[in-house]
């Protein structure tokens, strides 16, 4: 089941465009110009997080990190596919714009 989790997560990041995905030796991150998501596969779980413009205080995340004010770490743990859920498929498709650092263009 973790296994198709995993490849439901990738579909929805390929879903935003061209990206790169580089196995490390104990996570799997997602770049397009900069790392914008990595994940943990487990036995019964996936732990991840994405980089995001902005912090958003959502259900969705068990834990938010800030970097800079425009880089905020927000983590995730995927165990059902039910978990995979529409609001954080749009967060995915933000960090994907973070990863093209789009967000930096925006500063004043």
């Amino acid at each position: 089941m973790i296994h198709q989790l995993y490849d439901q997560f990738v579909a929805q990041v390929r879903l935003c465009g061209p990206v790169t995905i580089l196995p490390e030796k104990t996570r799997i991150t997602f770049q397009v110009r900069m790392s914008f998501v990595a994940l943990q596969v487990q036995r019964s779980k996936i732990i991840g997080h994405l980089v995001l413009a902005e912090r958003h205080d959502r259900p969705c995340f068990v834990r938010i990190d800030s970097i800079s004010p425009s880089n905020q770490v927000h983590h995730f743990t995927l165990a059902r596919p039910e978990d995979l859920t529409e609001e954080l498929c749009g967060f995915i498709q933000r960090a994907y714009r973070v990863g093209q650092q789009k967000h930096l263009k925006n500063r004043p």
